[in-house]
């Protein structure tokens, strides 16, 4: 995996080089700009890192940026500097899941701090969605019947009561169940039901009485 990047937006000529020096002499990689709007020129950036972004800049703030990260689906971390100490936007920030939010002048340990833990968070996020995408290529090799069957099995179904309620034979369920297991590499019932919960597949009907 490549080194991560932090990208720095700030429309203060001055704060964006003392900012940048202070990240580079941390041994970091970084990427600076002086706009929301030049950021979103680059294009979805693929690599891992994180943005230690300014609050108020002209045409397109900090938090604006940030709303349009969220709708885009853009999961990197952001740091939020100001030099006004405004509550409510600060609250606002971390609502809509901001990493941290510093006032200038930025203290250089908060900020490196601020930066390792979005880094580590990046990290987490990029793993997760890779188990994700792992789950959801085997998820697709199942076939409509065997996906059928699983979402039965995790809802605590046996297959005497699967193959009533799908009008086929048990055997033929237990057939099906094997496949699943094999084909989504596991072992046991209490795997399929986290593994499905990370996928958010959800159970399928009680059975009849």
């Amino acid at each position: 995996m490549s080194e991560p990047t932090v990208f720095i937006i700030d429309d203060d000529p001055s704060a964006r080089r003392g900012l940048t020096r202070l990240v580079r002499a941390a041994g970091m990689n970084v990427e600076s700009l002086s706009s929301a709007g030049d950021f979103l020129e680059l294009g979805k950036f693929e690599g891992p890192g994180c943005i230690v972004l300014d609050v108020r800049m002209p045409e397109m703030t900090g938090p604006e940026l940030q709303t349009e990260l969220d709708k885009a689906e853009y999961s990197m971390p952001i740091i939020f500097l100001s030099a006004h100490a405004d509550v409510e936007t600060a609250a606002e920030a971390m609502k809509k899941g901001a990493v941290d939010f510093l006032t200038k002048p930025v203290d250089r340990d908060d900020l490196l701090g601020a930066i390792h833990t979005s880094l580590a968070k990046d990290a987490e996020n990029r793993a997760q969605r890779a188990e994700l995408s792992t789950i959801q290529e085997q998820i697709d090799t199942l076939t409509p019947r065997e996906h059928e069957v699983m979402t039965y099995v995790i809802a605590g179904m046996l297959n005497k009561q699967i193959a009533t309620e799908l009008g086929i034979s048990e055997e033929t369920v237990k057939i099906h169940r094997g496949r699943v297991m094999q084909k989504l590499d596991i072992e046991s019932v209490a795997e399929l039901v986290r593994l499905c919960e990370k996928a958010g597949i959800a159970p399928s009907g009680t059975p009849r009485q």
